[in-house]
């Protein structure tokens, strides 16, 4: 089956295969970068992450056919829809980031004054430029540069044109997040995103003792997480490797090419702090001298970092609760787009909320929805929502969501346990909270216990979703 789907760019493309893939034309600048550094690392004979997912997903081959026909239907639906109501509905929400951007600046200028006139124009400006950050992380600069806003040919909101108030390079990010991310969601070895290079928050990752840091890694990440994205292109992990000649698989290492990267990045890092913490802040001297410099500058630091530990947030919602399904490279050899689909069902996760919590992160409270469909409008992600509640009832596939506090909790937790060795801890990794494989229905004797496309008596599907409920109550 050959199904549509778009690029980051809103670019169409048509597949078969995972590996048919291609990089829209933006992209064409950084294609060197596509040759991941990874190295695969063995973990004695055990069967870590999933490997079949047709037979994890207890789905035949002509169901995940269908699956895929029926959410190709619904990106057609969406794409077929989109006109001036969300061409508005965007360029409002630019408005009001602006705004509050500019009113932040502005009482920025009156910060140093003395007195509760000082006080109350550092916390408005604070407050706006929180917010300002806030929107224009997520519901614009990530979403504008998925491409989502591509098809209204505006060049002031295109993908290739955007660059975010971020000291990420959205060059980088668009490949790191964009492309490595989004087509290797969740595949082990593969998406960097899995830790972001220096986290263990699967026990497919093998323990090593600088793990043992593992929440402060996290801490730290979470504080500054503009600067960790910055980095992450960098793949620091590998090379602190390579520089302590840490195996063969390092042998080659390129500097050149980590040379070349490492000049983007620090570029962008000091544009980032040239314009947070010396322009601005330079403005409010001539009204409140040295001290309104210094009250500038905070109010900008305590702005960057709500943005931080909200993105922070947000993301890890979206990717490390329990359930959060891990996969191997093995088992996108030759994907099909129905079974990357179905990998994006089952390796993301949602949070609830209302709908100004939806808008002030970008929307990927619907993350699974935004990983189905990454360049389409975020303001559609409700409404895909309801829509792909009703599928994944029909396939009998689970469909991971709850409370913000609840996947993030989830999500610390795995991060402070498995900065301990496996040997401390009690679930198999087979089948552990962050952890599933194609094991965990296996019955004693090692064969599967898995029945695709499964009805029972009644004419009900039995699929993922029911046994994992039938699992949790023999626990």
């Amino acid at each position: 089956m050959t199904s549509p789907n778009h690029g980051a760019c809103g670019v169409r493309h048509s597949w078969n295969k995972i590996d048919d893939f291609v990089l829209p034309g933006c992209y064409s600048g950084i294609v060197l970068f596509l040759r991941p550094l990874h190295a695969v690392v063995p973990i004695g004979d055990r069967l870590v992450a999933i490997t079949d997912i047709a037979e994890y997903a207890h789905l035949t081959d002509a169901d995940i056919e269908a699956l895929g026909a029926e959410l190709d239907a619904l990106r057609r639906e969406i794409e077929e829809s989109r006109g001036e109501e969300d061409a508005k509905y965007i360029r409002r929400v630019i408005k009001s980031q602006r705004i509050a951007e500019t009113a932040g600046r502005v009482f920025g200028l009156g910060a140093g004054m003395k007195g509760w006139k000082g006080k109350a124009a550092w916390a408005a400006s604070a407050a706006c430029l929180s917010y300002a950050k806030v929107i224009e992380n997520n519901e614009l600069g990530h979403n504008i540069m998925h491409g989502q806003w591509d098809w209204m040919n505006d060049p002031e909101i295109h993908s290739t044109n955007w660059e975010w108030d971020s000291a990420s390079d959205g060059k980088f990010w668009r490949h790191t997040h964009n492309y490595m991310h989004h087509k290797y969601t969740n595949v082990t070895d593969m998406d960097d995103d899995i830790g972001y290079g220096i986290l263990r928050v699967t026990r497919d990752q093998p323990w090593e003792p600088y793990m043992l840091f593992n929440p402060i890694y996290n801490f730290t990440l979470m504080i500054g997480f503009q600067y960790g994205k910055a980095v992450q292109h960098l793949e620091l992990m590998n090379a602190m490797k390579a520089a302590l000649n840490g195996g063969e698989q390092y042998a080659e290492y390129d500097w050149e090419e980590f040379r070349s990267r490492l000049k983007v990045v620090l570029t962008k890092i000091a544009k980032q702090t040239a314009k947070d913490y010396v322009l601005f802040p330079a403005m409010a001297v001539p009204f409140t001298g040295a001290r309104g410099y210094k009250k500038a500058a905070s109010a900008n630091y305590v702005a960057n970092t709500v943005r931080d530990v909200w993105d922070h947030m947000t993301i890890f919602c979206g990717h490390f609760p329990d359930d959060a399904e891990k996969f191997t490279i093995e088992d996108i050899e030759n994907e099909t787009l129905p079974e990357w689909y179905l990998r994006q069902m089952l390796g993301t996760a949602n949070f609830e909320g209302s709908d100004a919590l939806h808008f002030i992160t970008g929307h990927l409270g619907r993350q699974i929805e935004h990983h189905l469909y990454p360049d389409l409008p975020s303001n559609r992600y409700n409404y895909i929502n309801s829509r792909l509640v009703e599928i994944c009832e029909k396939y009998d596939l689970p469909y991971n969501s709850g409370p913000m506090w609840k996947q993030y909790a989830e999500s610390w937790r795995t991060i402070i346990k498995l900065s301990l060795p496996d040997k401390y801890l009690k679930a198999t990794v087979d089948d552990a909270p962050e952890t599933h494989s194609n094991k965990r229905f296996y019955d004693e004797n090692g064969k599967t216990t898995v029945v695709k496309g499964e009805i029972d008596a009644d004419g009900n599907r039995r699929g993922l979703r029911s046994h994992v409920e039938e699992l949790a109550a023999a626990k």
